[in-house]
């Protein structure tokens, strides 16, 4: 087992259960943590000091994300190298419009999903990021940001508690605020590591200057939709003087679960446990008799779900699956086309 100081690594984010997989690691190794990942280098931290490192090629093919942690190697002339990936304990995905997966960051305990209360304000957008996060066995919390100017925050929040289960943390915040420390200490305790995860001009490296004094790089919307710019370009990891440290996202566009139908469904909790008083074991919740979900459950909401299953379903078809899935709704409406004639 390597030598290791924990008091330092704390603070950027190691626990016992990542100090269990260090049993085998090769004497001379450092354990050190992936903070941002650009094209030809990536940035690691040891718990002191950040310094730049490559990958060595037992690596190459690995699915590296901000906030892995990995043991470095350092070799002629100073350089550092990164030899070995310890297995992650939570990892955060999506899949692209391309099917392909695509890594977000690893080794997070809490998402905080900011939305804008401005023209952002999207609850099915919400929805996809809780489903995606809680997939990954996460926990969301959700962030209203823009507390300050929202005109319609009483009734956003009215609306999302009505629409979201119960056990999800909602708050209302403004991310200039030192206030917004307060809001979320809960979470921002020692070794603790957090991601944010929203749209572009949502607030989110404002609240990350507010809670770490990161100083990023922040800038308005467009005042037609209230569409951010993406000034921030990369994930990157910043320290809370709590203990705590958080994962700067920038904004995406495509946002797919990468998950089965029955993750999808898992996610969707409430409707899940409702599930269970279904008349039909098979009910999908559409226009069966004996269903306890349709009456019970915000229509919208429930229309988003069944979005987001079929998403799942297509995500694991085989190309020649979707080929012939495309080939029999031809048909079908070829047939009813004529049908009509």
């Amino acid at each position: 087992m390597i030598d290791f100081d924990f008091a330092a690594l704390r603070r950027i984010g190691l626990n016992n259960t990542l100090i269990n997989q260090l049993h085998h690691a090769p004497e001379g190794a450092q354990l050190v943590r992936i903070t941002e990942i650009q094209r030809e280098w990536l940035t690691v931290h040891d718990g002191k000091a950040e310094f730049r490192a490559r990958v060595l090629p037992a690596l190459h093919n690995a699915d590296l994300a901000v906030g892995d942690w990995v043991l470095s190697t350092t070799l002629a002339h100073d350089e550092h190298w990164l030899s070995a990936l310890l297995p992650p304990t939570t990892h955060i995905a999506r899949r692209g419009n391309d099917g392909r997966h695509h890594s977000l960051v690893s080794n997070v305990d809490t998402a905080l999903l900011v939305m804008g209360q401005d023209n952002d304000f999207n609850p099915r957008r919400l929805e996809r990021y809780l489903a995606i996060v809680k997939t990954a066995s996460v926990e969301p919390v959700v962030v209203l940001s823009k507390a300050d100017i929202a005109q319609d925050a009483q009734q956003h929040m009215e609306l999302l508690r009505q629409r979201l289960p119960a056990s999800i943390p909602l708050l209302a915040i403004n991310t200039l605020s030192g206030d917004a420390v307060t809001q979320l200490s809960p979470w921002l305790g020692a070794g603790q590591t957090l991601v944010l995860l929203g749209s572009s001009g949502a607030g989110k490296s404002t609240l990350t200057n507010t809670l770490t004094r990161a100083n990023q790089q922040t800038g308005g919307v467009r005042h037609g939709d209230s569409r951010g710019r993406h000034t921030t370009t990369a994930r990157s990891l910043h320290l809370c003087a709590s203990g705590a440290c958080i994962i700067d996202t920038p904004g995406l566009r495509s946002w797919q679960p990468d998950a089965d139908e029955t993750s999808i469904a898992a996610s969707f909790e409430d409707i899940d446990a409702l599930a269970a008083q279904c008349q039909f074991r098979d009910c999908r919740h559409a226009s069966e008799p004996g269903c306890a979900v349709r009456g019970a459950v915000d229509g919208d909401r429930l229309r988003n779900y069944h979005k987001l299953l079929r998403e799942a379903r297509r995500g694991e078809q085989t190309a020649l699956e979707r080929i012939a899935e495309v080939a029999k709704w031809k048909v079908m409406q070829r047939a009813a086309r004529d049908k009509r004639r």
